[in-house]
């Protein structure tokens, strides 16, 4: 520990002085025993009343500023088209091959919506049965814990809402979600019909 210069006073040495200045100094038991200072005499307080206070009333219970956001469910409204399991499962080992993938990360909603239209008609003219549709992460996570899940992505969200539009519905057969080779829950398996 450094020594402080003893002819060097503090940057503070003036707050100090001014607080020291007004602050009544303790007695020490040396001036009480020579009687110098009187003691105080201890002050009676008058006795007290008990006062009995109504009781609270009761507050009605507070409701929420706003209530917990809650993501739509696309699906809630929308006739489920899931590819058959067994079909699912065949594309998920490899055994049946993938003929087009399209990848809308990065994209806004209007821009991955087009891609989608455009990418689903080509690939269905051209005779194609299995696409796989990248969206993106499947689940958002708070400060990359796991526990703090909170939504899913947009698009994610708004990819069974876009296939069930009247331009593309003739032509999905049915979606699930790919396996996790393929992307996991950020991708989709997209069957097509024949034409």
């Amino acid at each position: 520990m450094s020594k402080r210069d003893p002819k060097r006073l503090p940057h503070d040495f003036h707050l100090w002085t001014a607080v020291a200045s007004t602050i009544d100094p303790l007695r020490r038991k040396g001036l009480l025993k020579m009687g110098n200072v009187p003691l105080p005499l201890p002050v009676e307080e008058p006795p007290s009343v008990a006062v009995t206070k109504a009781p609270p009333k009761r507050q009605a219970p507070r409701k929420p500023f706003l209530p917990p956001y809650q993501a739509p469910l696309p699906s809630a409204n929308l006739p489920e088209r899931a590819v058959d399991p067994a079909i699912r499962k065949k594309v998920g080992r490899g055994r049946i091959e993938i003929d087009g993938r399209i990848d809308l990360h990065g994209m806004t909603q209007n821009e991955a919506r087009s891609a989608l239209h455009g990418f689903i008609h080509a690939r269905f003219n051209r005779g194609d049965r299995t696409v796989l549709v990248i969206t993106g992460k499947g689940l958002k996570t708070d400060n990359d814990y796991i526990a703090a899940m909170t939504e899913r992505g947009v698009l994610r969200t708004m990819l069974p809402i876009w296939l069930n539009e009247p331009s593309l519905s003739p032509m999905v057969s049915g979606w699930s979600v790919a396996a996790r080779g393929h992307g996991g829950e950020g991708a989709w398996y997209v069957r097509l019909r024949r034409l």
